[in-house]
């Protein structure tokens, strides 16, 4: 099956994602999409003036009783706009794939992702 007809052209990078997606299981693309947006908002956060003269309040958004860890980190980058994602990038990984290689527990692996966002905003806070 492929999802774009061989026929158009893809530069190597495109296509190779693209053969990649394709080899991920079904239920498992919703964590490669969503990492493909945490990751493309670094560019929209980029965007927003860094030199600011007070800190940006988070906008917090409720946590659904049956969140998915993937739709968690963009809850919470959506709630924490102003937090560079660079930082964030690394340990949000991690967290990510405790829950899906070593089948760590959602609600455990949100709840921290909730810390690690509580954390960098406060550093955020004290950088300001």
């Amino acid at each position: 099956m492929h999802i774009v007809p061989k026929q158009q052209k893809l530069d190597p990078e495109q296509q190779r994602l693209l053969d990649l997606f394709e080899q991920i299981a079904p239920s498992e693309r919703d964590s490669l999409l969503a990492f493909a947006e945490f990751l493309s908002q670094r560019r929209a956060q980029e965007a927003v003036s860094v030199e600011r003269n007070s800190p940006l309040e988070p906008k917090p958004q409720e946590r659904p009783g049956d969140e998915s860890v993937v739709k968690a980190i963009k809850r919470l980058s959506e709630s924490y706009f102003m937090l560079e994602r660079d930082r964030l990038l690394d340990e949000t990984s991690s967290l990510m794939t405790s829950h899906i290689m070593q089948g760590r527990a959602a609600a455990e692996v949100i709840d921290d992702l909730e810390a690690l966002f509580k954390k960098h905003y406060q550093d955020y806070l004290s950088n300001s």
